[in-house]
């Protein structure tokens, strides 16, 4: 006959084993997302701080992720940080590149001369040359040249627009004059970006630190219409997204309306994601979610996911 004590004991081992059983399932898998962090090493590797230029006595560097065991080249998307091209570097936006390793595309994040360094239009000069490294070196980090996707915030936003669509025939990618010629990437996706940067240095909307990156220079005009998207909308140019809240008190609204109307004067495949009351980036979690649902929509359309 079995004492009350042992049945206590019986009661509690039992217990216990029965919340083992309960908990085991829950660690036994993991969600999703978990899965695919916890495989990112297995997938990814990074080539860092890599120089791609040398200028104003200052070395350019960008930072490569790219896919493990693969044997034919992958689309890859070039992301440039923003700051008013006077602040900001590489290592702050690695956030913003997750969903892009998610989605299993080779990352480059492009550090690039800012004012302090050197004035404009050095910090364009420096993303086209950036092109035309990760060109010259496509067979080493699996890059598909004709599948490259330029995006950013900000000033990325801008560097990101000029640098699919300024022409060769501007001259802005002869301080790394190569072999390799600068690739025309398949599309640009622009979030909240300047395209009319007189705006923003003796305009209305004029910035303190877009202002530095002019400095002194006594033909600001001149070259602030160089570096400016707006100026370079014609047929022809790759498909363009841009993301802009209709609050954003930084770079005004506007930019992107400009913008979009003249892509589409022009004939240019594009869309505009306006965030209603939204600012200069800081979106939602569920905004950045229709965000990226959109961006893979347009990525779809045009053939590049």
């Amino acid at each position: 006959m079995i004492s009350s004590c042992a049945m206590k004991r019986l009661s509690l081992c039992a217990l216990i084993l029965g919340v083992l059983v309960l908990v085991q399932p829950v660690f036994a898998q993991l969600s999703p997302s978990a899965t695919w962090a916890a495989h990112a090493d297995a997938t990814y590797q990074t080539a860092p701080n890599l120089t791609y230029l040398t200028a104003s006595n200052y070395e350019s560097k960008l930072d490569i992720y790219y896919r493990r065991g693969v044997t034919t080249p992958q689309p890859t998307v070039v992301y440039f940080h923003g700051g008013f091209w006077a602040a900001g570097n590489k290592e702050g936006a690695v956030t913003k590149i997750l969903p892009w390793m998610e989605m299993g595309w080779n990352v480059v994040n492009v550090e690039y001369r800012l004012a302090r360094v050197a004035p404009a239009p050095a910090a364009v000069e420096d993303c086209l040359c950036a092109l035309r490294y990760l060109a010259a070196q496509a067979k080493t980090y699996m890059i598909d040249v004709n599948k490259i996707v330029v995006t950013g915030e900000s000033a990325g936003g801008h560097l990101s627009l000029t640098s699919a669509m300024i022409p060769e025939s501007a001259g802005l990618d002869r301080q790394c004059a190569g072999a390799a010629a600068v690739p025309k990437p398949a599309a640009a996706i622009n979030w909240f970006g300047i395209t009319d940067v007189n705006d923003v240095i003796d305009g209305p909307n004029r910035a303190n630190a877009a202002m530095t990156w002019f400095g002194s220079l006594p033909n600001r005009e001149e070259i602030a219409r160089r570096v400016s998207p707006l100026t370079y909308v014609r047929a022809g140019l790759p498909p363009i997204l841009t993301i802009h809240g209709d609050a954003d008190r930084v770079v005004p609204y506007q930019h992107a309306v400009r913008l979009h109307d003249a892509l589409t004067k022009a004939g240019v495949p594009n869309q505009l994601i306006t965030i209603p009351g939204g600012g200069h980036g800081n979106f939602t979690p569920e905004q950045r979610t229709m965000i990226y649902v959109t961006i893979r929509e347009f990525l779809a359309k045009h053939k590049l996911l």
